[in-house]
C-alpha cells in the first residue's frame, strides 16, 4: 500500500504523471456528470477527478465524506478558469483510472471544518478526539509541538546535555501540590506518589556526576483545572553542576531563540530583560507581568499619609500601601463591568473598588470629596489623568493592594481590547527574568515561615546571615521565565552543602527530624559524599507550545486532554474497577454518605 505522492506534493511539473494518493474524502461534487473529489492527508489537498468512463465512476459517485480510499491516475493540468491559488496543487488535478476503498465513514457526529467545528461543545469534541484531530489546523498544532521538542533536543544535546528518564512512582511529598497516590500491592498500606517534579531526582544526578541533564519529564498533580492546567502535564526539565545564574540565563535565552527561530521563522532578541520581583510587583502588581502594554501601578502611600480621607490614611500610617492605576480611555465603562471589578477585587482581600472618572472637564466620583486639592493634583500629575480617564485604587497590605490592582489591570486591558483601545500584537513577545524572590514567606494558619519556592533554594550569598534573625528579608537565587504574562517556568541555584540544607530544614522551616529525615534523609546524605554546585529550571512545555500557536488552552496543543473535571471523555476515564482489584491492593472504596 505505497503512495507515490502525497496531497500537496504534485504541481504542473507532474503532468502526465501515473501517481497513487491515499487520504480522506474532503469533499465530493457532481459538475455535470464529472465527479470531483477532494481527497486530503496530513499535508494538504489534492483534487482527483472521476470521468463517466472510469471504471469506479459509480462507486465515487456513492464516496461519503472522510472514508479513506486509495487512488490511481495522471496528474492533469486544470482549465484556467478552474485554479484554485489558494492550493498549493491548485494548479493540478489528478485522473482517477482506478480506485480502493479502504473504509466507509459513517455519519459524523459534527463537521470537520474549523468554522462549524468551533462552534461545537467542547465535551463532544473531546469525545470524538481523533476526529477532532482529524482537522488540519489541529493536526498542524501538534506538528509544531513536534518541532518545539526537537529544537530543544538538538539545543541541549548540542549543549552537552544527557537525556535520563527519572521514575513517575515517587514518594508522597504533601508540602507541595496535591498529589496523585497510587497504592501499592506487594507493600499493603504503602503508597507512591505520581511525581509533581523529577527535582530531587534530578539533584541526585547531580551528585552522581552527570553534570548537565534534561528530560522531556512526564508530570502529575491533582490540581484544579484551568486554561493552563492538565492533571498530567510536560515540563522541560534541566540540571547543570558547576553554574551561576548567569549562566543559566545565558543557556534558556540562547535555548528559547532557536525555538521561536526553528518553529516560527522569529528572531528574537537576546539578552532578556530582568526585573527584581520587589518592583515586578511595585509596577505590575503580580510576579509575572505581561509588559507589552503600560498601565504601570504608581504608589501614593506618602501621599495620603496626612489625608482627610481616613481609609487611606490609616492604611498609609499603619505600614500599608495605597496604590492605583489609570486605565486610560475607559471611563466609558458600564456599571455591569465596574461590578465585576469590584467582585474581582473582593475575591482579592479587597473590601471595595474606589476609582475616580475624568468626564467631560470634571472627576466623579464617591471618594472624591474627602480628597484635598494638593492630593487631587498630585494624583493628576503623576497618572497624567485626562478626559476619558479612570482611575482605581487598592490600599491594604503591600504585597495585597499590588496584587489588588495588578489583576485589575489585566481585566481593565481586556476592557480596552474589547473596545478597540487597546492593541497587542500576537507576534509580539516580551521575555523577562523575574529575579530575587523572597527565600520564605510567612504561613499564618501555620505559624511558621515556608519556602517560596521550595526548600532546596539556595540563598544570596549576601542575605545568609539573615537566615536566624530576619528570613522573610532572605532573597533566594531564584528566576522565573515570563513572557507576556505567563510564567514559562522556574528554576533556581541549589543547596549543595548539608549544614546549609539542613539549617533550612530545621532552623528555619521548622520541619520536625523525623519528617527530615523519612523526606530528604538520603537527600542530605548524598550531599556528604562531594555534592558540586549545581541548579536548574523547569518550563512548562505545554504552555510554551500554546504560546507558539497562539492558542488559548493547552487543552488545544495537547493530543488527549482531559476536561476541566479531569476527565478523558474519549476513553472514558477515570472509571470504576472491580471489587478484586481494590481487594488486591488492599482498599475498600466509602461512599460519602457513609463516610459522613
Amino acid at each position: 500500500m505505497k503512495r507515490t505522492n502525497t496531497c500537496n506534493e504534485l504541481t504542473s511539473a507532474d503532468k502526465g504523471k501515473s501517481v497513487t494518493l491515499i487520504g480522506w474524502v474532503q469533499s465530493v461534487r457532481d459538475h455535470g456528470g464529472i465527479i470531483f473529489v477532494d481527497l486530503r492527508d496530513r499535508e494538504g489537498i489534492t483534487q482527483v477527478v472521476f470521468h463517466p468512463d472510469c471504471p469506479v465512476y459509480r462507486d465515487a459517485q456513492k464516496l461519503k465524506d472522510e472514508s479513506v480510499i486509495q487512488i490511481f491516475g495522471t496528474v492533469a493540468m486544470r482549465e484556467n478558469d478552474t485554479v484554485n491559488p489558494s492550493l498549493k496543487t491548485g494548479e493540478i488535478e489528478v485522473v482517477a483510472d482506478n480506485m480502493i476503498i479502504h473504509n466507509v465513514c459513517e455519519t459524523l457526529p459534527f463537521p470537520l471544518d474549523n468554522e462549524r467545528a468551533d462552534k461545537v461543545n467542547e465535551d463532544l469534541r473531546l469525545q470524538y478526539r481523533y476526529l477532532d484531530l482529524r482537522r488540519p489546523r489541529n493536526l498542524n498544532l501538534l506538528r509544531m509541538r513536534h518541532k518545539a521538542a526537537k529544537a530543544l533536543r538538538e539545543y541541549l544535546d548540542s549543549n552537552g546535555f544527557t537525556e535520563v528518564e527519572t521514575p513517575i512512582l515517587f514518594k508522597s511529598t504533601p508540602e507541595g501540590a496535591r498529589e496523585f497516590l497510587v497504592p501499592s500491592r506487594l507493600n499493603p498500606g504503602q503508597f507512591y506518589a505520581l511525581n509533581q517534579s523529577p527535582q530531587q531526582y534530578k539533584q541526585m544526578l547531580m551528585v552522581s556526576g552527570i553534570e548537565r541533564y534534561y528530560q522531556m519529564a512526564k508530570c502529575f498533580r491533582d490540581e484544579d483545572l484551568r486554561a493552563d492546567r492538565q492533571p498530567e502535564f510536560t515540563q522541560v526539565d534541566i540540571e547543570m553542576s558547576f553554574i551561576d545564574r548567569e549562566d543559566m540565563y545565558f543557556l534558556i535565552e540562547n535555548m528559547l531563540k532557536k525555538v521561536w527561530k526553528d518553529v516560527l521563522g522569529i528572531d528574537i532578541p537576546t539578552p532578556f530583560k530582568r526585573m527584581p520581583y520587589s518592583e515586578a510587583m511595585n509596577r505590575y502588581g503580580v510576579d509575572k507581568p505581561d509588559t507589552r502594554f503600560e498601565m504601570e501601578l504608581t504608589d501614593f502611600t506618602d501621599t495620603f499619609k496626612q489625608s482627610q480621607f481616613k481609609v487611606f490614611s490609616s492604611v498609609a500610617n499603619g505600614g500599608g500601601s495605597i496604590k492605583a492605576i489609570n486605565a486610560k480611555g475607559l471611563a466609558d465603562i458600564t456599571q455591569g463591568e465596574l461590578k465585576n471589578l469590584e467582585d474581582v477585587a473582593k475575591t482579592l482581600g479587597a473590601k471595595g473598588l474606589a476609582f475616580i472618572k475624568a468626564e467631560n472637564g470634571s472627576w466623579k466620583s464617591p471618594i472624591l470629596k474627602f480628597l484635598s486639592e494638593a492630593e487631587q493634583s498630585e494624583l493628576k500629575q503623576k497618572l497624567n489623568i485626562e478626559d476619558g480617564d479612570i482611575v482605581f485604587f487598592a490600599a491594604c497590605e503591600w504585597e495585597r493592594a499590588c496584587s489588588i490592582l495588578g489583576r485589575i489591570r489585566l481585566e481593565c486591558a481586556k476592557l480596552l481590547q474589547a473596545r478597540g483601545k487597546l492593541s497587542i500584537p500576537a507576534d509580539q513577545f516580551n521575555f523577562l527574568w523575574v529575579i530575587e524572590f523572597p527565600l520564605m514567606l510567612f504561613d499564618e494558619e501555620q505559624g511558621r515561615y515556608v519556602s517560596a519556592h521550595h526548600p532546596f533554594t539556595s540563598p544570596v550569598e549576601e542575605d545568609i546571615k539573615y537566615l536566624d534573625s530576619d528570613p522573610l528579608r532572605v532573597r533566594g537565587q531564584h528566576y522565573d521565565i515570563v513572557l507576556n504574562g505567563v510564567e514559562l517556568g522556574g528554576g533556581s541555584i541549589r543547596i549543595h552543602q548539608p549544614q546549609v540544607q539542613e539549617k533550612v530544614f530545621r532552623d528555619v522551616l521548622k520541619i520536625p527530624e523525623d519528617i527530615i529525615e523519612s523526606r530528604f534523609g538520603y537527600m542530605l546524605k548524598a550531599f556528604k559524599y562531594g555534592a558540586p554546585p549545581h541548579g536548574g529550571i523547569a518550563l512548562g512545555f505545554d504552555r510554551l507550545v500554546s504560546i507558539l500557536t497562539n492558542r488559548q488552552s493547552i487543552r488545544d496543543i495537547i493530543a488527549f486532554p482531559k476536561t476541566q473535571r479531569g476527565q478523558d471523555l474519549m476513553a472514558q476515564s477515570p472509571c470504576p474497577v472491580t471489587e478484586k482489584q481494590l481487594k488486591d491492593l488492599h482498599i475498600a472504596v466509602v461512599d460519602d454518605a457513609s463516610a459522613q
